[in-house]
């Protein structure tokens, strides 16, 4: 009684359809689902930086050592260049 029944929603479809037409609404989803598509994938980024940050975070906190050691290959190198 007070929802929006299918018969409804079709006739507001084609009324859609018939102001923009196929090729403006076809174009449109594409842009919409690339939006999508890369929101999604700089989320995905965002996490595996944030879950390579706390790694990295958390080997250094653990082992100092680890990361002196790291250090020196790196002025070896600069030495050697």
């Amino acid at each position: 009684m007070g929802g929006i029944s299918i018969w409804q929603l079709l006739i507001i479809a084609l009324i859609v359809v018939l102001l923009f037409g196929t090729k403006k609404l076809r174009s449109l989803g594409g842009d919409l689902g690339g939006a999508v598509k890369g929101f999604k994938n700089a989320m995905s980024s965002d996490d595996d930086k944030k879950a390579i940050e706390d790694t990295s975070a958390q080997n250094t906190q653990a082992d100092p050592k680890a990361q002196a050691t790291d250090k020196k290959p790196e002025s070896k190198d600069k030495e050697q260049a």
